[in-house]
């Protein structure tokens, strides 16, 4: 634990178990909301072909990860956290810090 609280900044052994809780519910939550979403575009598992199928399941469950894990670190008071360590290096590999950046 006190690696991890060293690597991420944290100053309690509880903000460690909320972050863990966070990542893993909202893992279960993308994943959760990428089925409704592959049949919203026509995908089925049954009629679709799997090398079809897969990659854009798992394309979608990385999106909805990315921009549901401030939102779910939100609700258990870590907003901060994933807003910095996460948010903030996703956009900028994407190329667009400069949308959220401060003048």
């Amino acid at each position: 634990m006190e690696k991890l609280k060293q690597r991420w900044g944290l100053t309690s052994n509880f903000q460690v178990v909320l972050i863990i809780l966070v990542f893993s519910i909202n893992g279960s939550f993308a994943a959760y909301i990428a089925k409704p979403l592959t049949k919203f575009i026509s995908l089925n598992y049954e009629t679709t072909n799997p090398w079809i199928f897969w990659p854009v399941r798992i394309l979608l469950i990385f999106i909805i990860y990315q921009i549901t894990l401030p939102l779910v670190g939100f609700c258990f008071g870590q907003f901060k956290f994933f807003w910095n360590f996460f948010t903030k290096k996703m956009l900028k590999r994407m190329g667009l810090e400069k949308l959220f950046k401060k003048t």
